[in-house]
């Protein structure tokens, strides 16, 4: 995927600067998709709070980024209550299914991904489809933190899905390459109508999302767990095998939590507990500042180790006047193939995810997850709300950007924008732009290093604030707006 300029690639809106909020952050949002981002900004315009906001351009990324997330997946945020000074993280991953008993699934469907030059299995079917968290925890996350009434933060989702939403390029590009699930079923229609393939710069339309959407402004979160969208869940898991039955749906609940903490480069870093593993990562990287290349990149690699691709996720930070801050991740996984009939909602497949079955998996139980909503501060406050995407690459490059403004002292943007690499055994995968000397010395370890040709949305998508400015990904056609 070839750089292109314009907001939909990454540049504050207007190229303002940005403004610094009370707890020093940037007050505004920085997002995965021009359409998630103005949502956000609307409702921090009309005095939103950072949650209300988060909340609003979730359901937004649930229209436009269709194929990252939805609906009916997953997630987890974070939230930085400035007046109490203090973080939370909010838990609304997936739950594993079968407390009414496992009844008779039909078989994994399975798939093979081309990542680059590396084809990637997969399982997904309507037995991969976990119990969906994502209207749960937005109902959870404003309920507590939010101002503004829960129907209003449907409106600009609403009118998305109503009108339909343009794909920008780094979605066009996933969409090929996510193809052969994406069109299984009734995604056909949706991502290939008149079968063919959307692309970049033509409208995605998905108006039975309009009519799901309506249904939890009038029903609330609870739609999707006891009102109209359970039932249509319930009966499509009835019809096609699946494994979610009422007593799952009805006992799921979000979770609060205390973050874990770490430091680094004299920051505290608050973040959530996971596969990613990141208090542990920058625990074991040396300090980068005045490194050479060299150095720099087999610190990285020796950090980072080998983690196996995943599934593919969108995220978000939303930064209100009042210095409140939430950094919020929502994944399907690849998704299932199966949507609900008439709603245009893709189920996730996050049973079929192998890289998030750790242990015995337990009715009722949270699976895995590599997400790390993350907070650095120092003695003044908060310094940056960070957050990435990309599976198992969201670890990689959530570290590169994190380490790039606290350690190395980048701008938010220019962090984000730097080439990544992200280490798979003994193959390292880079974009252009490192150093030879960089590579040369990977290649006297014996590692093989994989040059890609251009940056590309296999290398995660990472939202941020900082207190130079926000920040958003190129490589997911991100979109960060300042709150003027």
């Amino acid at each position: 995927m070839r750089r292109a300029s314009g907001d939909a690639f990454g540049s504050l809106a207007g190229k303002k600067r940005a403004r610094a909020g009370p707890n020093g952050l940037t007050p505004g949002i920085a997002a995965g998709h021009p359409a998630t981002a103005q949502a956000g900004l609307e409702i921090l315009a009309e005095g939103g709070t950072a949650a209300d906001a988060a909340v609003a351009a979730c359901l937004a990324s649930c229209v436009a980024e269709t194929v990252m997330t939805g609906l009916a997946g997953g997630g987890h945020a974070l939230w930085w209550d400035a007046a109490e000074g203090r973080a939370e993280v909010l838990d609304f991953f997936v739950a594993v299914p079968g407390l009414d008993g496992e009844g008779p699934a039909t078989e994994l469907v399975r798939l093979e991904v081309p990542f680059g030059t590396e084809l990637v299995h997969y399982a997904v079917g309507i037995a991969s489809c976990a119990v969906p968290g994502v209207p749960a925890g937005l109902g959870a996350l404003h309920r507590r933190h939010g101002r503004l009434r829960w129907a209003r933060l449907l409106q600009p989702a609403i009118s998305l899905a109503a009108g339909g939403v343009e794909m920008p390029p780094a979605h066009a590009a996933c969409l090929a390459m996510l193809a052969p699930v994406m069109t299984m079923r009734e995604g056909a229609r949706i991502y290939a109508p008149g079968g063919r393939l959307l692309e970049a710069g033509e409208k995605l339309e998905q108006p039975g999302l309009a009519a799901a959407l309506a249904l939890l402004a009038e029903e609330g979160p609870e739609s999707m767990y006891s009102g109209t969208l359970a039932e249509v869940l319930l009966q499509l898991m009835a019809n096609r095998g699946g494994l979610v039955t009422p007593a799952d749906l009805r006992h799921y609940r979000p979770e609060w939590d205390k973050p874990v903490v770490g430091n680094h480069a004299g920051y505290r870093i608050e973040t959530r507990a996971g596969l990613a593993r990141v208090v542990e990562t920058l625990a074991k990287l040396q300090p980068l500042r005045g490194l050479s290349e060299a150095e720099r990149v087999r610190a990285l690699v020796a950090a980072l180790g080998e983690m196996p691709p995943q599934g593919h996720t969108t995220n978000l930070v939303t930064v209100d006047e009042t210095g409140n801050a939430c950094v919020l991740t929502t994944s399907l996984g690849l998704g299932s193939g199966d949507f609900l009939p008439g709603y245009d909602i893709h189920l996730n497949s996050m049973l079929g995810e192998v890289d998030l079955v750790v242990g015995p998996l337990e009715p009722g139980s949270r699976m895995e997850s590599m997400m790390a909503p993350t907070l650095a501060l120092d003695h003044a406050g908060p310094a940056l709300a960070i957050g990435a995407a990309g599976g198992t690459r969201l670890r990689s490059a959530l570290v590169q950007v994190l380490t790039g403004v606290l350690d190395e002292g980048l701008d938010p943007q220019r962090a984000v924008d730097r080439p990544r690499l992200h280490p798979m055994g003994e193959v390292v995968h880079v974009e252009p732009g490192f150093a030879a000397s960089g590579l040369e010395a990977l290649e006297a370890e014996g590692k093989r290093v994989r040059r890609w040709p251009d940056v590309h949305h296999y290398f995660g998508g990472v939202s941020a604030s900082g207190r130079t400015g926000l920040a958003a990904d190129p490589r997911r056609s991100g979109s960060a707006r300042c709150l003027s």
